[in-house]
C-alpha cells in the first residue's frame, strides 16, 4: 500500500452522500432517455449526448471522487475494481481508497498533454461570435427528404428558400466535428476548410460546439475527473444544445423549442447574445479541466 500525501480524507458517510447527490442529479437526464430508448423513440435534442458522445447514461451517473482524495470505509473497497484505484495507507495508519495519477498510460499522457496544450490556447484566443449557428443550415443544405437527419420533423423552410438563405450569409465555422458533417455542396462556401490535425489552429471559446465538447474532454480524462465536473459539463452543453437546435433550420416548436430565427438581424442578435453567455459560462468548466490536465501531467 502506498502511504498518503496531501490528500483530503472523506469519511465514509461524507462520500457517500456525495455519490448519492451527484447520481439524483443526472437522473433527471439519464432516466428520461433511458424511457425513450426502451420505447424506441427518438428525441433530436436531447438524445444528442447519448448517441454523438461515446459515454453511455450509466457511466455518467457514476461517481468518481477525482485525485487527491481518500475514502474511507468498507463501501470504498468497491472503487478497486477499476485499475486507477490503490489501497493507501493513512497517516494514521488506517488504510483508505484513492486514484492513483500515476497509474495513467502512455498513450492516454499523450492525450492529456494535447488537450492541455488545447485548452490552454483557447483560453487565451479571443471567441468569435460572428458564426450566428449556420453550420445546422449547412448540415441540410441541398439534401433530400430522405437525407435530413432529422426527417421527422419539419424545416422551417422549402429546400430552395433554405439553399438561399445558406448561400447569401457569410459561412465561418471554426470546429472540425461540426464542418465534417457538411453536405458536399456546403463545404466550398465555409471560409474556413478546418481538419481534425488543425482543431488547436481554429478551435475556440465563442463555439457552441467547443462548448459542448467541454463534456467530451471530462468524460475522456474519467475516472480522473470528478464526476461534478462531469455534471457540471454536461448541464452546460444540455443549455448549449437547446440553443443549437433552436437555431437550427429544424422546426422543433411542436418539443418545446421556438426558433432562434438567424436569418434575420433579430434572430442574430439573440444567437450571439446566447454565444457570449455560453462562453461566460464555459471558461471556469476549461479552467478545472486544464487544472486537473497539469495535475495529472504532474505525476
Amino acid at each position: 500500500m502506498t502511504p498518503v500525501v496531501d490528500r483530503q480524507v472523506l469519511p465514509e458517510p461524507v462520500w457517500l452522500a456525495r455519490q448519492s447527490a451527484h447520481e439524483a442529479r443526472v437522473r433527471v437526464w439519464t432516466d428520461p432517455h433511458q424511457a425513450r430508448a426502451s420505447r424506441g423513440e427518438k428525441h433530436p435534442v436531447h438524445d444528442f449526448f447519448f448517441s454523438y458522445y461515446a459515454y453511455r447514461a450509466a457511466w455518467l451517473k457514476r461517481w468518481h471522487p477525482g485525485p487527491d482524495v481518500a475514502l474511507t470505509g468498507e463501501s470504498a473497497r468497491a472503487f478497486l475494481r477499476w485499475p486507477e484505484y490503490r489501497e493507501i495507507t493513512l497517516p494514521d495508519g488506517t488504510t483508505a481508497v484513492a486514484l492513483e495519477p500515476a497509474t495513467l498510460p502512455v498513450h492516454r499522457r499523450v492525450f492529456v498533454t494535447w488537450l492541455r496544450d488545447l485548452l490552454q490556447t483557447m483560453q487565451t484566443r479571443p471567441p468569435f461570435f460572428g458564426c450566428f449557428g449556420l453550420h445546422e443550415w449547412a448540415m441540410v443544405y441541398r439534401q433530400t427528404p430522405d437525407e435530413i437527419r432529422h426527417n421527422a420533423y419539419p424545416l422551417r423552410y422549402p429546400p430552395d428558400a433554405l439553399a438561399r438563405i445558406v448561400e447569401a450569409a457569410p459561412i465561418t465555422c471554426t470546429h472540425f466535428d461540426a464542418f465534417r458533417f457538411f453536405t458536399p455542396p456546403a463545404r466550398p462556401l465555409n471560409r474556413l476548410q478546418p481538419t481534425r490535425e488543425t482543431t488547436p489552429q481554429h478551435e475556440q471559446r465563442g463555439c457552441l460546439h467547443a462548448g459542448m465538447d467541454l463534456y467530451k474532454w471530462s468524460f475522456k480524462l474519467a475516472p480522473f475527473t470528478p464526476s461534478e465536473l462531469i455534471a457540471d459539463c454536461f448541464e452546460l452543453a444540455c443549455a448549449i444544445r437547446e440553443i443549437d437546435m433552436r437555431a437550427s433550420p429544424y422546426d422543433l416548436a411542436a418539443l418545446g423549442y421556438p426558433p432562434i430565427a438567424i436569418e434575420t438581424p433579430a434572430g442574430r442578435a439573440e444567437y450571439e447574445t446566447h454565444q457570449r453567455a455560453f462562453t461566460t459560462r464555459g471558461d471556469p468548466l476549461r479552467a478545472r479541466l486544464l487544472a486537473l490536465c497539469e495535475r495529472l501531467l504532474a505525476e
